[in-house]
């Protein structure tokens, strides 16, 4: 099951990624992971121990996390890849990631963490302070 769902995560994050600069430059990553009943909180320890580190491993810059005010089973991050190319490798090897793979196996030993994931790949505005 586990094979099934990261299959399916890298072909989503790299239909995404492809799809959203078709000029190559940065993209920033707009993620929202929607959590199971008392869950959160080992949702937040697994970023905060393992997560962070093995997305900057991958070329995943880490720019802020946030848990929206209304809906606290929520987290809500952002993520900046070198470019939509660069984002499906970075997602690609992740996945691929030993490391990765026994952190979430042990970290869903006692039922899944996540009930839904969206993904938004955005770029930056010629107006933006950011840029």
């Amino acid at each position: 099951m586990i094979k099934t769902i990261i299959c399916l995560a890298v072909t989503f994050c790299m239909s995404l990624a492809a799809s959203a600069d078709a000029e190559d430059s940065t993209v920033y990553e707009l993620r929202t992971y929607t959590t199971n009943e008392g869950k959160l909180d080992h949702l937040h320890t697994r970023f905060r121990e393992h997560t962070l580190q093995i997305f900057e491993k991958h070329g995943m810059k880490n720019i802020g996390y946030w848990i929206p005010v209304n809906t606290p089973n929520t987290l809500t991050y952002l993520l900046q890849h070198e470019s939509s190319a660069a984002a499906a490798e970075s997602w690609k090897a992740f996945i691929a990631d030993p490391e990765w793979q026994k952190v979430y196996a042990a970290s869903i030993a006692n039922g899944r963490l996540v009930s839904n994931i969206e993904s938004t790949f955005m770029s930056a505005t010629d107006y933006s302070p950011m840029r």
